[in-house]
């Protein structure tokens, strides 16, 4: 796969020759990624277990129909059944990608599962599955990577190189019933702004999405969210819509932009503002906790209000 069509005609992919990893890329969102980077010219290994949304069985088939798509299309790409929470398994991605291609320029993390409860009533191995898959699933094709271009560097290798994360709406602004999957999605964020602080001398971005499209995880937390649009209508859910963000974050263009946090949905790709210092109350000396009560009411009061699960803020009550 060596060109794509444009408005403008025929043209070279944005990641023309470039080796991409996707993890959890089977179905729905990481699908799509794996489709558009192909698309755009990158060899991608397709990695995915076919699990059920709760991270039950699997199965090759969702990985190997994506690999099959993508040649069909004229591109290259190859599948990987390797569990990406277990730390050989991990290492055994990134082998095949250089074991195959020869490279490595692009890992995506997308893998995921879901097992949502409230916290009364969690269990601690509904707690423990989606913080491994999620958190330590997007750690240790990291940790292997990172390890990979550092020592290019330091061998004189020159790389320009992408990491993309996913987070979430529910680890950045709270969601109720998810409360591990929210703690791995915030997570995954901290772990996006310091890998990008770590990786830079590497020549290594690291940045992440929050995604916002109809895919079976999100069906299941907000089932009939979706409304159904009439043929030809452009569907706003589609998680393929994702995918051109991805796309060109992954690519050459995209140096430089690193430490940051996007949501994107439908048509839309906003930036996101994370944590910062807000208002202050500041003694010459320590503060007794009987007289904190006004303070910390006062400087509440000041601060912008948390975001709602959309990210917006609350309008301020007249």
């Amino acid at each position: 796969m060596h060109s794509v069509t444009s408005q403008g005609g025929d043209r070279a992919g944005i990641n023309e020759g470039r080796v991409a990893i996707v993890t959890g890329a089977g179905r729905g969102i990481g699908r799509g990624h794996a489709l558009e980077l192909a698309r755009q010219g990158a060899r991608v290994v397709v990695n995915d277990l076919g699990t059920a949304v709760d991270g039950a069985g699997g199965s090759d088939g969702p990985a190997g129909e994506v690999v099959d798509a993508i040649r069909a299309a004229g591109g290259e790409a190859v599948a990987n059944g390797d569990d990406v929470s277990d730390w050989d398994g991990a290492g055994r991605l990134l082998r095949a990608a250089l074991d195959t291609f020869g490279g490595l320029d692009i890992l995506v993390n997308n893998a995921g599962i879901l097992r949502d409860r409230m916290l009364v009533n969690m269990r601690v191995e509904e707690w423990d599955a989606v913080i491994r898959v999620h958190l330590r699933g997007t750690f240790a094709p990291t940790r292997w990577v990172a390890g990979y271009w550092r020592d290019r560097a330091k061998a004189g290798e020159t790389n320009d190189a992408r990491i993309i994360n996913t987070t979430s709406a529910a680890g950045l602004y709270g969601n109720v019933g998810q409360v591990n999957y929210g703690a791995a999605k915030a997570g995954i964020a901290a772990l996006t702004v310091i890998a990008a602080h770590e990786l830079g001398r590497y020549g290594v971005t690291v940045n992440a999405i929050n995604p916002g499209a109809r895919t079976r995880m999100t069906q299941g937390v907000q089932p009939g969210a979706y409304a159904s649009v009439a043929p030809g209508e452009f569907d706003a859910a589609d998680p393929e819509n994702v995918a051109p963000l991805v796309a060109w974050l992954a690519g050459p263009a995209a140096a430089g932009i690193t430490g940051r946090v996007f949501t994107v949905r439908g048509g839309q790709i906003r930036v996101l503002e994370g944590w910062h210092a807000g208002p202050a109350a500041t003694r010459g000396r320590r503060w007794d906790p009987r007289d904190l009560g006004p303070v910390v009411r006062a400087l509440v009061d000041q601060a912008t209000p948390p975001a709602d699960i959309y990210g917006e803020i609350p309008a301020a009550d007249h």
